[in-house]
Parts: structure tokens; sequence; C-alpha cells
């Protein structure tokens, strides 16, 4: 007779358990992680739960975003509720430094930057959430995208605090994952009041899992602005490029750069004067990349260079830049996409659809299914540097293929008033 499996509940308590035990292994993680640059030294302890800083009087939602796009996609809603609420403050955590940074900069020109604190989310150990949970007392919270730690959940649930998962998505990979602890998932998901998918299908894997109380309201990265961009800057990096054939391999992940080095040889046969610009998703990359490419020294624009004439490459391992880019080189290759260890998922099409460029990727899209298929064969889906190198080849030698390409891919316009909805409803969880 088959073994009964153990009970949520026991699952759950297992789960904490385990991160209790896994703790000073966890605290040895984070140094090797502020070895790398990965963390910051003066605020590692907010990795642990604890802060310097104050809560403020008032009431205080808590929003969860792990990354760049996922803080970005959030940004809206943010000012939406600001809009509503004029003493509201907003607590924003992420996982990594580079989100930091990038809100850091973005802050500072928003007239309510001054009432958003940001924090790193704690590592899912339950001493560390419970401390996080005492000090800053949300009136509710709301994780985003696929952002899914049972001790941080469980805690929420014990404490009251009210708790959303917005912008939700779960790719097959993930669902199968959490189908080998159903109960835990199960237990996990029922915890929200309310679940907002970005998707159709996103919504029926979670609801696989057990999910309920939750709609579609839709993607909040397709309701997005387009990215911004500084004129002078744009302008400088227009006249750094002009006159030359030019791509761009953008939001690359370790390892692609030598598959867009294979394609720009291919291209160069072609086009002996050709630029081959590569901005990597993790800026931090660019002296690795700019080391491992064949023509050192390549100019990098984190030093302040710009390609000269028979420059081959040029990293720009800069952060927040990406609305500079994709109005400045027409065609366009979004990474994370191609073939690889360690990468596939793809990153977010509808940015540069919206700017106008002519688009490709790699076949690895699970991250952004529904994005693509809107996007339909207005993208080019190319399966290693071969065909990618006979994509741009093909937009390069025809000017008139290139603008018919950019016509069809833009402009994108996405739902403008989903962040004020989703918005509202944040509100409505605090006791607004």
């Amino acid at each position: 007779e088959a073994a009964c499996p153990p009970p949520a509940g026991g699952l759950s308590r297992l789960w904490a358990l385990l991160a209790t035990l896994l703790a000073p292994a966890l605290i040895l993680l984070l140094r090797r992680r502020l070895a790398r640059g990965k963390e910051r030294r003066d605020r590692l302890r907010e990795r642990m739960g604890l802060t310097g800083r104050p809560r403020p009087a008032g009431r205080l939602i808590w929003l969860h975003a792990a990354s760049v796009g996922e803080s970005l996609s959030i940004l809206p809603m943010i000012d939406r509720m600001m809009a509503r609420d004029a003493g509201l403050h907003v607590l924003l955590t992420t996982a990594t430094v580079n989100a930091a940074d990038l809100l850091d900069r973005r802050l500072v020109g928003e007239a309510w930057g001054g009432r958003v604190i940001h924090q790193f989310v704690p590592l899912d150990v339950p001493r560390w959430i419970g401390r996080f949970l005492r000090h800053w007392r949300p009136d509710a919270a709301a994780l985003t995208e696929s952002e899914l730690w049972p001790n941080l959940i469980e805690a929420c649930h014990r404490t009251g605090v009210p708790l959303a998962l917005i912008n939700a998505r779960l790719s097959d990979r993930s669902r199968d994952g959490w189908r080998r602890v159903p109960g835990l998932a199960r237990r996990m998901l029922s915890r929200f009041g309310w679940i907002a998918a970005r998707s159709a299908e996103d919504a029926a894997r979670l609801r696989a899992l057990g999910a309920t109380r939750m709609d579609v309201p839709g993607d909040l990265k397709e309701a997005a602005a387009p990215l911004p961009a500084d004129p002078a800057q744009l302008a400088g990096i227009v006249d750094a490029i002009s006159g030359r054939p030019v791509w761009l391999a953008a939001s690359t992940h370790d390892g692609e750069e030598e598959l867009i080095a294979q394609a720009d040889q291919v291209i160069r046969a072609r086009h002996p004067d050709l630029l081959t610009v590569i901005v990597p998703r993790h800026p931090e990359r660019g002296a690795a990349i700019a080391a491992g490419l064949e023509t050192p020294p390549v100019p990098r624009r984190a030093l302040g260079a710009t390609p000269g004439p028979t420059d081959r490459f040029w990293v720009c391992d800069t952060l927040g830049e990406l609305g500079l880019f994709y109005r400045a080189v027409p065609i366009v290759f979004i990474g994370n996409s191609l073939p690889g260890p360690g990468r596939g998922g793809g990153h977010n099409p509808m940015e540069p659809a919206r700017l106008g460029a002519a688009l490709a990727s790699g076949p690895l899209t699970d991250n952004f299914t529904e994005a693509f298929a809107r996007l339909g064969d207005t993208i080019a889906i190319v399966a290693d540097p071969a065909a990618l190198a006979e994509w741009v080849d093909g937009l390069l030698s025809d000017p008139a293929r290139l603008a018919q390409s950019r016509r069809r891919a833009g402009p994108v316009e996405g739902d403008p008033d989903l962040p004020d909805r989703i918005a509202a409803r944040l509100l409505a969880m605090a006791g607004g």
C-alpha cells in the first residue's frame, strides 16, 4: 500500500525547520555574494530582516519585486497608489543590487519618491522574516510575478497581513516543481487574498496547484509606458554609431556573448564596418564580456568609452539605459533566449517593440509566452548564431525590409488603466 503524503501543515513546518537549520549556511552565502558584488556591505543586515530605518507613521503597503524588470513594471502602479492616497508610504523590497541601483535613480525624479522606502528582502528564514514584519507592520503586502516563498507567505498569514500576488506568472517548469510538494503548494497559494494573473495560461497553471481567489486583469509589463531616454544621452549615442551598419544584442546572459560574437563574424563578411552593441542583463559582467571578445580592448560604456571607427564591439554595461539603445539602434536581438547552460526564458519583447525596433529572439521564451504570442510573426525566431547572422544581414542589406519590419513591430499599446485598477484593489486590501 502506498504511503500517504504528509499533511500540508507538516510540510510547511518541515520547510521552516530546514530554512532555520540552513540559516548559518545562508549567512556564508550572503558573504560570498558580497565578495562578488551581488550584495551591499552597508545593507547586508537587511537580508536578515534587520534595518536602521524607522517605520513611517500611517498606512504602509509592502511591495516586493525581485529584480529590475519586475521593479519597473510596478512603478506606474505605485504612482497611482500615491495619487489616490497622499498619506501612503510604500515599502519596496528587491533581491538584487541592480534593481536597487535603478530604483535609486528613478525615484529621485518622482514627486512621491520620498514616500517610498527601499529595503533588500530578507531571505526565507522564519526568524528573519519575523523580524522584518514586526518592524515594518505593513497594512497589506503584494508579491510580484513568481516570488513564492513559503515561510514569508506563512508569516504574513500568521501575523494577519493581507497578501496579494500581482502580475502572477508560473512557467511549466515551476509548476512541475511545485507539483512534487502539492500540499505545500496548495497551502501556500491559499494564503493569498487575491491573485492577479498576467495571462490565462499562468492562471491555469496556478489553478492546477490549487490557487483560488484569482482573476486575470492583464500584464503590467504590457501596460508600461515606453522606456525613458535622456535626449542629450541619446544624441551622443546616435552620434557615436552613425554612418555604420549596427545591431544590438540586448539583455544578454552569461555565455550568450560568445554566440553573439560568432554571429558578428558571419555578418562582418558582408558588412566589414559592422558595429555590434552588447547590453548585458547584468552590467557587472561588462569587464569579463569585454575581455572575452576577440578584439580587445573593447570600449565599455561604464568606463565612458565610445566606439571608434575600427571597433567591432561596444559593451554598454550600464543600468537602466535600454530606452536609449532601443531608440538608437533599429535592429534588436533579445537575449536570454538562445540555448545554453543556465539560460532561457527570454526577456520582455514589448519594450523594444514599443519603440519600433525590428526584433529577433532565440527560441527559449517561456517567461513571456503571452507577449511573444501577441507580437506573433513580427518577431523573428532564430535558433542559433547562423540564423541570427542571416536575419541581421538580411535587414542591413535591404533598407526597405528593415523599414517594414520596424513598422510591423510597433507601436504596441497595453491597457493604460491596468496599473490604476490593481492599485485600487491593493489599497482596498490595506483598509482604504
